[in-house]
């Protein structure tokens, strides 16, 4: 096959997966509230679950994407976001600003008895900048305004230099903090460019820049499940920056490819997988969600030969090549039962059979932004610009490097037109 057919093909897949992630967002969001539920029917319909903030938060990015691909009107794609904006100011319930991780979605209550989540709040508020940055609207520059000012990220830290995962309204703040490398990085940075109450610029430096591990010749941080090396990565635009500490950028490309190379290596367990076909993050499994990832020993221990589509998709910019040929992979070998209506399923497992009958709302939306960041870059050129991004990138004193030496910065130009 030619580069340029190849290019071609590539390309037209990702245009029906960005059309089947859009229609998950527009199906599975309230036109009442604009807040998008957790999880649904990987055939369409819908289940009787809360409203996420996070998906809600990829949701305000996909009417974006809606837009600039000719996908919705821009009057359909500002009303959605103006929607979900109104009513998580005014109708969503939250403790000084942070929001719960679920919430009803036709009331905006609390649902489950979760926590105030940090993490989601943080997750809805890209979102919400990245609209804000996209379509310049005054309404939209106010709500975005105050939804950021109200949060109180000093009460977060609970007297300590690291944020705390959250909050519950009966036993108070949980005990686990926000103090290894994760996803955590648009949480601090989004808290050291506030507008109100902001985080001291020490607290960047406060989280630990670890665990270390090695797999074969590739070092890097480590979180095991790939989304920890994913979510920041697809609003803030790391490439070819990094602060005194690490070059996150090439970390995430060092993380993909390693678990790239270990589910290669575990083929003797699992024959169907190969530097073709791999792929493990968080997700659901035959016995339930798992937190799994690779090459860690825990991991190890869990893997049972399930694969998840969302784990290659969203290391996109990481490894353009080898995560489109894994994702064309996984929709020949899976076939019309793992790409549903809004695209892939969840997870599946070639060796047993099991295919996940969900998707779940983050899943779909990393692998969305993260497709059209390898296409356009549109979600980083967007969200940089936002001044409180601008703030924080200098706070945390990201410079400018060159990329590594034989690199190719434009190496998403190998593999798609």
């Amino acid at each position: 096959m030619s580069v340029a057919t190849e290019a071609m093909q590539n390309d037209v897949f990702l245009d029906e997966m960005t059309e089947r992630a859009v229609l998950y967002f527009v199906e599975q969001t309230s036109e009442v509230t604009g807040l998008t539920r957790d999880r649904a029917p990987a055939n369409g319909g819908q289940h009787n679950v809360p409203a996420s903030v996070a998906a809600t938060g990829f949701a305000l990015t996909s009417w974006c994407i809606a837009d600039a691909r000719g996908l919705m009107s821009t009057a359909e794609a500002k009303e959605r976001v103006l929607t979900a904006l109104r009513f998580v100011l005014d109708g969503v319930e939250h403790e000084r600003g942070w929001l719960y991780h679920f919430v009803d979605a036709d009331t905006g209550r609390r649902a489950w008895k979760c926590e105030v989540s940090t993490i989601d709040t943080a997750l809805f508020l890209t979102g919400a900048i990245t609209a804000r940055e996209y379509f310049q609207d005054e309404e939209m520059i106010d709500l975005v305004d105050r939804i950021y000012r109200r949060i109180d990220w000093q009460w977060a830290l609970n007297g300590g230099k690291t944020l705390s995962h959250g909050w519950f309204p009966e036993t108070g703040f949980i005990p686990w903090r926000w103090d290894n490398y994760s996803e955590l990085m648009s949480l601090y940075l989004l808290g050291l460019g506030a507008p109100e109450t902001p985080l001291p610029a020490e607290t960047w430096d406060a989280w630990k820049r670890g665990p270390v591990v090695n797999y074969g010749s590739r070092k890097f941080m480590d979180a095991g499940p790939l989304f920890t090396h994913q979510f920041s990565h697809a609003w803030f635009d790391f490439r070819n920056r990094r602060d005194q500490h690490a070059d996150y950028w090439e970390n995430s490309v060092l993380a993909t490819l390693a678990q790239r190379d270990w589910s290669a290596d575990q083929a003797v367990r699992f024959p169907k997988w190969s530097h073709e076909f791999w792929g493990l993050t968080a997700s659901d499994s035959a016995r339930g969600y798992v937190a799994w990832g690779g090459p860690q020993e825990a991991s190890h221990a869990r893997a049972d030969g399930t694969v998840v589509p969302c784990a290659p998709a969203g290391s996109l910019p990481f490894a353009p090549a080898e995560c489109l040929a894994t994702l064309r992979k996984m929709r020949e070998i899976g076939g019309e039962r793992v790409w549903q209506r809004y695209g892939f399923v969840d997870a599946f497992n070639p060796h047993t059979g099991w295919i996940a009958e969900d998707v779940i709302g983050i899943d779909v939306g990393i692998s969305l932004l993260m497709a059209e960041n390898l296409r356009t870059q549109l979600v980083w050129h967007v969200f940089m610009q936002a001044p409180e991004v601008r703030r924080a990138m200098s706070l945390a004193q990201f410079r400018e490097v060159r990329p590594p030496f034989g690199a190719d910065p434009e190496r998403q130009l190998a593999v798609l037109p």
